[in-house]
């Protein structure tokens, strides 16, 4: 699942509609919240809150807020009546401090519930099974980490998370937006430190496919346009690369091909993904040679008719090579998603998105 972060003020309602719009038309279903209450606001939120459920509903995704004992408190919302929340439009509650064993118990059994996966150890988990918890109705939350490196260590996520799919919990956690950064620091809200400057596209990537977590949130409160469109094709499964074209006429017609998906060959080869089918599309084309240089991890290449049989086939780098004069350069991903190739392994779908 793919989920949002979404801040409550009076002074960004009109930003945040649009960020649940933009967010629900990308293939996102979920949104996070936090109701840490101010004590002489409550009234302010509770308007707020019921407003954002209404999105929730209008869009139908699922809507999860962080909240304290003493945010119910304000909001004045018993414990045994916390399913008053489900006709506001939230779904489950992410529960931070205050709240005993059978306060947990007892919200378990009206709504879905967010632990702190930190602090969700096998002895507190068979204490809430043994009390009578709704285990049908709980996840594990990470938390985020505003500052600097404070952002989780990779091996301690790792035997957590492995703990807790042991327990046959969902995992959530955190990544980085690129576009508006949550204040007061401004330097992103990842789970782990090792994503605060990656691409939110390999932070998902990495969560998802390395770790062990079922559910991904933005933590900041935006995505870049050209980021957000990326996502629908993780859902999907399909890597999305973006890449520099050689511009040459005589390429022209091979990067028009590559505008469509792709697959990886299902025998993956070690120094290069092989894009399946092309060397038929285009082995009766008689590709001269044709921009013979050297090969950097991510070089685009497609091979001239000096390949015999082999030419028309269309690779890209997964390490440097030399040049070959039976191969021509027609691009190269870029940078930032050089480490996405890792994720293409055999029979994987991928996506070239030309961006010059």
């Amino acid at each position: 699942m793919l989920g949002i972060s979404v801040y409550l003020s009076r002074e960004n309602e009109r930003f945040n509609r649009e960020w649940i719009k933009r967010a629900h038309e990308n293939g996102f279903t979920a949104i996070f919240t936090s109701l840490h209450i101010p004590e002489e606001d409550p009234k302010t939120y509770k308007e707020l809150l019921l407003d954002l459920g209404m999105q929730a509903k209008k869009y139908q995704m699922d809507l999860f807020a962080d909240i304290s004992s003493e945010s119910l408190g304000y909001l004045q919302i018993g414990i045994d009546h916390a399913e008053q929340l489900a006709e506001w439009g939230v779904t489950g509650l992410r529960l931070d401090y205050g709240f005993g064993i059978s306060e947990m118990v007892t919200l378990s059994r009206q709504l879905k519930l967010q632990l702190n996966a930190s602090t969700l150890t096998e002895e507190l988990m068979e204490t809430l099974l043994k009390e009578g918890l709704n285990a049908n109705n709980i996840e594990a939350s990470h938390n985020y980490y505003p500052r600097p490196e404070t952002g989780l260590d990779r091996e301690y996520f790792l035997r957590k998370n492995r703990f807790l799919k042991s327990c046959d919990i969902t995992i959530s956690a955190f990544i980085p937006g690129d576009g508006i950064k949550r204040q007061p620091l401004y330097q992103g809200l990842p789970t782990l430190e090792m994503h605060r400057c990656v691409s939110p596209v390999h932070a998902c990537l990495d969560l998802t496919e390395n770790c062990l977590v079922g559910s991904v949130y933005v933590g900041d409160p935006s995505l870049r346009d050209e980021t957000l469109a990326r996502f629908p094709m993780l859902k999907k499964k399909i890597i999305p690369l973006r890449y520099q074209a050689v511009n040459k006429e005589e390429f022209a017609h091979i990067h028009e091909y590559l505008g469509s998906i792709q697959s990886n060959r299902i025998d993956p080869a070690r120094d290069v993904i092989r894009v399946e089918d092309s060397r038929a599309a285009f082995h009766h084309s008689r590709i001269k040679p044709n921009n013979i240089t050297g090969r950097p991890e991510g070089t685009i290449t497609i091979d001239n008719e000096k390949y015999g049989r082999y030419a028309g086939e269309i690779q890209i780098t997964r390490t440097e090579l030399e040049p070959d004069d039976k191969v021509n350069v027609i691009g190269r991903v870029i940078d930032e998603d050089i480490p996405l190739l890792s994720y293409i392994g055999g029979g994987r779908k991928f996506l070239l998105q030309k961006v010059n």
